[in-house]
């Protein structure tokens, strides 16, 4: 009887993972809807200016706080963070979780289908 069992967990197992996955990677057409909220402190343009916060064109794979002549803070500085899908969803979260002492005033989005779409679309800025 525990044999069954088992292979029901397991098949439980992979459908819940199947769901994560496909919820992680998000819709950029949502998340270009939601990044609106995020323009009031960055822009998106290729070689665009910076606002009160850096450009975030090319955000994704590039090492934080390196945007020439972006006045970052030294934690942002010092994380040695490099701006992965997961490193982007765990600073739209909590900045000040993942990086204590950043500037960002921003309190994060909790939500984490608003967080995948965010990051689907920062990722079409190439």
């Amino acid at each position: 009887m525990r044999r069954p069992m088992l292979l029901g967990a397991a098949a439980v197992c992979m459908v819940f993972g199947f769901a994560t996955a496909a919820t992680a990677a998000g819709s950029a057409a949502s998340g270009k809807e939601i990044f609106s909220r995020c323009s009031a402190c960055h822009t998106v343009a290729k070689g665009g200016p910076d606002g009160i916060g850096p450009d975030l064109f090319g955000v994704v794979g590039r090492k934080a706080a390196t945007r020439p002549n972006f006045s970052y803070s030294p934690a942002l500085k010092n994380s040695g963070i490099t701006w992965t899908p997961d490193k982007l969803d765990a600073w739209i979260t909590s900045p000040a979780k993942l990086v204590p002492g950043n500037r960002m005033a921003f309190g994060g989005i909790a939500d984490a289908k608003q967080r995948a779409d965010l990051v689907a679309y920062l990722q079409t800025l190439k």
